[in-house]
């Protein structure tokens, strides 16, 4: 599959059904991850993996819209460090996260990003040690409902290119 292709393709999953991820599946989405650039090449994220339902329906109430990671195979917490560590980790840890969920589209699996709101609550669960901040995580399963992966036939939802692209100054 082309990465374009995989773009196009690319759709919040948040419905999955319940059956595993093979192995060789997560390494190939946490390996996406891990290749993607960072800022000076940094690399100031972890991935924290969970595949234990328990785990994740826990970690799903600490985000507003995180219920679907009860229901996911993986899910993958991004940790950085604070902003006041390093103000780019965010936005290298969006790389990451896109990184993974375009290849797991490749793969046939459905993924959906949730903002975790209570980073401490997530620190005590988990373990994290104080100099990480998890705040983000990303649900993978096999869709409930594969027709979701397959090519949309209207962009519904989206903003006109003109509406969202300007050239050379602000119009």
């Amino acid at each position: 599959m082309k990465v374009s292709e995989a773009i196009r393709r690319k759709r919040a999953i948040r419905d999955f059904i319940d059956e595993p991820l093979p192995d060789e599946v997560v390494m190939a989405i946490l390996k996406a991850g891990r290749r993607s650039q960072s800022s000076k090449n940094r690399q100031a994220w972890r991935f924290l993996a969970i595949r234990d339902r328990e785990t994740l329906r826990q970690v799903s109430k600490l985000g507003q819209f995180a219920g679907h990671l009860a229901g996911a195979a993986l899910g993958v917490l991004i940790l950085t460090p604070p902003p006041d560590k390093f103000y780019g980790a965010l936005f290298d840890a969006g790389q990451a996260a896109a990184y993974m969920q375009l290849a797991a589209t490749e793969l046939g699996v459905g993924s959906c990003l949730a903002t975790l709101y209570d980073s401490d609550k997530v620190a005590a669960l988990l373990g994290i040690p104080q100099d990480w901040q998890a705040l983000m995580a990303i649900s993978f399963g096999y869709p409930a409902q594969k027709e979701k992966l397959r090519l949309a036939k209207l962009l519904k939802g989206r903003k006109d290119f003109d509406e969202v692209v300007m050239w050379e100054k602000w119009s």
